[in-house]
């Protein structure tokens, strides 16, 4: 990033499909923030948004750019009448919200630049964390949602709409007859894995499921299974969990982590040749290193490329 992009002061929102958190500030370092919970209320929630970034353009200054990574599916291309809209999401009173107009709206005069949630935590992720000088990498959520942002010889990676990695179809394991959650695809990525799917699975609230529980089994082996897929269509140098399911309850992040690598590799079974899928595979599979604020960094990193 150059220097006139590092030093300027933008706004941040990572509009998440349960809450909305907005920052203000230069980097990590710099950083204030608050958060709204996102309801079914868009234009009640768009209205808080942006009238935070105004009170906080009186307190620190100008903003330069403001950066929105959004829930999707949305609206990529910007020759389309709908270009900054959330699409066909199932967040319900969200479908078809034009987010990136109602903040430009606000904002007519600096540049407001829009992507998913996840290329904006992958790209904060490239800019102040473990993606730094990597030209090929892949940045997977695993919460409320499924979704993974992809960066590819430096650029995020879009396409016919933006990568959907959360909704991959895998192969279920024999006997597992749980229908899943999600209300387009049910056993999807998302469907068996989100936060919401691994509670419905076993009836128990995701951070307070036992260690010994077959939750974990079945949750680390259908992250694993969609991992090597990544792996064998998109060969990224490292892949970066985040979001909630990540810390893992009462079954800890080094254990959930440790389980996803060694499922990786079975899955993979040494068919691609390389380091990082053996010895090498603890700095290969990683937690976020800007933890929680991926997404809101990656926000500010959108606005101050958009500079």
């Amino acid at each position: 990033m150059n220097k006139k992009r590092k030093d300027a002061l933008v706004g941040g929102i990572e509009a998440g499909g349960t809450k909305f958190v907005c920052a203000v500030g230069t980097c990590p370092q710099d950083l204030h923030r608050t958060e709204f919970s996102s309801g079914d209320n868009p234009e009640q929630v768009l209205a808080e948004v942006t009238n935070w970034l105004v009170e906080q353009q009186r307190e620190r200054g100008t903003l330069q750019a403001i950066g929105i990574g959004s829930f999707g599916p949305v609206d990529l291309h910007k020759d389309s009448p709908t270009y900054g809209y959330i699409t066909s999401t199932p967040k319900s009173g969200w479908r078809n919200t034009d987010i990136h107009g109602a903040v430009k709206k606000i904002f007519a005069d600096i540049p407001v630049a829009f992507d998913t949630d996840v290329n904006a935590a992958a790209l904060g992720e490239y800019y102040w964390g473990n993606g730094a000088g990597l030209q090929d990498f892949v940045y997977v959520t695993i919460g409320t949602g499924i979704g993974a942002g992809g960066m590819v010889g430096g650029r995020l990676l879009h396409g016919l709409v933006h990568p959907e990695m959360g909704h991959m179809l895998l192969p279920r394991i024999p006997g597992d007859r749980f229908a899943g959650v999600c209300p387009f695809h049910g056993a999807c990525w998302e469907g068996l894995c989100s936060g919401p799917a691994l509670s419905a699975r076993s009836g128990i609230p995701a951070e307070l499921l036992p260690p010994e529980h077959e939750s974990w089994a079945m949750e680390t082996h259908y992250i694993a299974s969609a991992i090597a897929n990544i792996v064998c269509v998109l060969s990224p140098r490292r892949v970066i969990i985040g979001g909630s399911v990540r810390k893992a309850g009462r079954l800890g992040s080094e254990r959930f982590f440790q389980m996803i690598r060694e499922k990786v590799q079975l899955a993979l079974h040494e068919y691609i040749v390389s380091p990082a899928l053996k010895e090498e595979v603890g700095s290969f599979i990683v937690p976020p290193l800007l933890g929680d604020d991926a997404g809101i960094c990656g926000a500010m990193a959108l606005a101050q490329q958009e500079l």
